[in-house]
């Protein structure tokens, strides 16, 4: 087997990786925020005592984390009406259906993940200091908001970073849809120069750069809080 990478140069990562790139960076950006979110909600309503939050979140959790994110991708591309998309105003849900379904999708599927997260690093803070809030007139609200979820996002922002990384790796599987990512914008290089092995090749080694990359910084990161603590 005959190797040739002489054909990538600046132009063509401009015109067919970077597109794919920036996506697949907006898509991590935005599943990680919209996930963080929805998911200490979801960790909130676990953890509320009350049955009618606890049982609907316990049930969204256990069967968002059951199911191959590679199906959800599917179910939400194929199955959510084409109205949905052509309300969305300016054109942009009909030109841009593949990218918006994966944002969608993501940030559901991945709530369900940050959610553990979040249950955990609340769970981690002493009971004390929640008693000690609700000693001096805090609401179950205020009390999550002044005192535990401050806390709970410095321990578990280790981890909390880490599964950032494993997100940003699966967002090679919006492929399935045609959404144009990383992947693809190197599937598209490579069919186009008849050079599909190298660019595989070289779409896995960018991938392990990238996520290497970061999982360093994170551990580094955990030796610092570590210090702290």
């Amino acid at each position: 087997m005959n190797l040739d990478f002489s054909f990538y140069n600046w132009e063509l990562i401009r015109a067919f990786i970077l597109k794919g790139f920036y996506f697949s960076v907006l898509l991590t950006v935005a599943a990680t925020a919209g996930g963080v979110l929805f998911g200490t909600l979801l960790a909130m309503m676990r953890l509320s005592g009350r049955k009618w939050l606890e049982y609907p979140a316990t049930f969204y959790v256990n069967g968002m984390r059951s199911i191959p994110l590679v199906m959800v991708i599917l179910w939400f591309y194929l199955l959510v009406p084409r109205a949905f998309y052509t309300a969305i105003p300016w054109g942009l849900g009909e030109n841009y259906r593949s990218e918006i379904s994966a944002v969608i999708t993501f940030v559901a599927f991945e709530a369900a993940y940050f959610s553990e997260i979040m249950r955990a690093g609340i769970q981690s803070i002493p009971r004390g200091q929640v008693f000690a809030g609700q000693a001096v007139g805090m609401t179950y609200g205020q009390n999550m908001k002044l005192i535990i979820l401050p806390q709970a996002f410095r321990n578990m922002l280790p981890v909390l970073l880490t599964q950032t990384i494993i997100l940003f790796q699966d967002t090679s599987l919006v492929y399935a849809i045609g959404a144009y990512d990383l992947l693809k914008g190197f599937d598209a290089a490579g069919k186009n120069f008849g050079r599909p092995i190298e660019s595989y090749l070289l779409a896995a080694v960018v991938y392990f750069v990238i996520c290497y990359g970061l999982s360093y910084s994170v551990k580094q990161l955990h030796k610092k809080i570590a210090i702290i603590r």
